[in-house]
């Protein structure tokens, strides 16, 4: 179709909104606590996400389904794998747990997208050589 053929009529423009394009959110997480010294390894650290999610949320919560796909014992960071209808819920209860084994702990949530592949970089910590 040359420019010719399209002389007078008006331009199609078509607008495409894809929502919720991956089935799942990811979540990089880092588990910050009291004391440095204390350890947990990764089965404990999913149970004390899922006994987060039973004290906000009940049975219902608790039974949401989440992945943890990696753990790093020495700095406490986490990869989450979440159903993006449950994101919410997820961040919320994790948001609100303040107490591990009687000493003060916070969740903090450093990165969350739909694609995995944008969680192994993050340009604020890129260094240039």
């Amino acid at each position: 179709m040359s420019c010719a053929d399209t002389k007078g009529k008006p331009a199609l423009y078509q607008r495409v909104v894809l929502k919720n394009a991956s089935p799942y959110h990811y979540m990089k997480v880092c588990l910050v606590l009291e004391d440095e010294s204390t350890r947990l390894n990764a089965v404990d650290l999913k149970q004390f996400i899922i006994s987060g999610l039973d004290s906000l949320y009940g049975e219902v919560g608790a039974a949401l389904n989440f992945d943890l796909l990696k753990y790093d014992e020495d700095t406490l960071t986490a990869f989450l794998r979440v159903y993006s209808k449950g994101l919410v819920k997820l961040w919320s209860s994790l948001t609100l747990l303040g107490s591990y084994q009687k000493q003060a702990c916070a969740f903090r949530v450093l990165q969350v997208s739909p694609f995995l592949l944008a969680l192994t970089g993050n340009s604020r910590e890129l260094q240039l050589d």
